[in-house]
């Protein structure tokens, strides 16, 4: 059996992989984009394509693959690969959800309060040496707690899935007062002790700290924008370990620079690994490289899970994790899986 990955999984994935059959890697560095060409010259023969977020699997791709099984995707998210394209080719699609949600919000959190304490401006001071003397007025930051006034600051989640929940679960720590907007899932966040649900609108006039949990779909394209950050509070901060494409970017550096916010704390970038001009040139805000899952523990536990994923799609069983589960009624599956 062949298994084609676009890049290198680490290695916890690997062994399940190699144990499985024979394991073609497209590029070896982990600071290269793969050609997509690459891509569909790797895809013919396989049995199953691994695929990392950084590469769009799309029609092309996959009708190159006429022996494929299923395609893993080792992320969380799976908007690089077109689903709907794969189930009409009988192809299911698997995914690595619930293994990153607490390390994503920790990180989140880390943002949260790296741009409400001016963290990285500060190191920066020190590092160049410019600290000569403490002042009362020497970066000044937004409390995350009650802080020094005693009133409880609110965080707004948007999308109140798996990571929402895990920061709902981290506000109370910081005897935060949380609002939630999620449609979908309206009514578990009204029974939920301790979070309110909100509408969009509501949230972002209310809240110290705006963070983004919910997907890239057509509705939450650009959902932070212009306006959406011209309703924040000037001492507000944004907050997105999600998708880049949720806020728009160019936006975001206006209201920035404007001082329509106080500051934002990002890990994903709308056209990454580029970032919008300016950006990187302001104070106001902490920028990752899309690190929120990076802990050894939880990259390899994702590693095993996509291994898993495509050692069933090997072996032509329901996977564990497909996100277009009705694919195995199809007659194009039916048609692959005969063997």
């Amino acid at each position: 059996m062949k298994i084609f990955a676009t890049r290198r999984i680490p290695r916890a994935g690997r062994l399940i992989l190699e144990r499985a059959g024979t394991v073609e890697i497209g590029v070896e560095r982990e600071d290269v984009l793969v050609p997509k060409e690459t891509v569909v010259s790797g895809v013919k023969g396989a049995d199953v394509l691994v695929s990392l977020l950084t590469e769009r699997i799309d029609r092309e791709v996959m009708e190159a693959g006429t022996s494929l099984r299923g395609v893993a995707n080792y992320a969380v998210g799976f908007n690089n690969i077109d689903v709907d394209a794969a189930t009409e080719l009988g192809l299911p699609v698997t995914n690595t959800p619930g293994v990153l949600t607490d390390t994503t919000a920790d990180l989140a959190w880390t943002l949260l309060m790296a741009a409400a304490r001016n963290v990285v401006p500060a190191d920066r001071y020190m590092r160049g040496g410019k600290y000569k003397i403490w002042g009362p007025s020497l970066f000044l930051g937004g409390d995350v707690s009650r802080g020094g006034d005693g009133t409880p600051k609110v965080l707004g989640i948007v999308g109140f899935g798996r990571i929402g929940q895990a920061m709902f679960r981290r506000a109370r720590g910081f005897d935060m007062r949380v609002l939630a907007f999620d449609p979908p899932l309206e009514k578990m966040i009204g029974e939920t002790e301790g979070v309110d649900y909100a509408e969009m609108d509501e949230l972002l006039e209310q809240s110290d700290f705006v963070s983004i949990h919910t997907d890239l779909n057509p509705g939450t394209q650009h959902l932070i924008g212009t306006q959406a950050l011209r309703s924040m509070k000037p001492t507000a901060y944004l907050i997105n370990t999600a998708r880049g494409p949720i806020v728009d970017e160019i936006a975001l550096v206006a209201g920035l620079r404007n001082g329509e916010i106080a500051g934002a704390g990002l890990d994903v970038f709308e056209n990454e690994p580029e970032m919008a001009p300016g950006l990187a040139e302001l104070d106001n805000v902490v920028i990752l490289p899309h690190i929120a899952s990076a802990s050894r523990d939880t990259r390899n536990k994702m590693a095993i899970v996509c291994a898993d994923n495509a050692v069933a799609h090997l072996k032509l069983e329901r996977a564990p994790n497909c996100v277009n589960p009705a694919v195995y009624d199809t007659n194009a599956y039916k048609k692959r899986s005969r063997v």
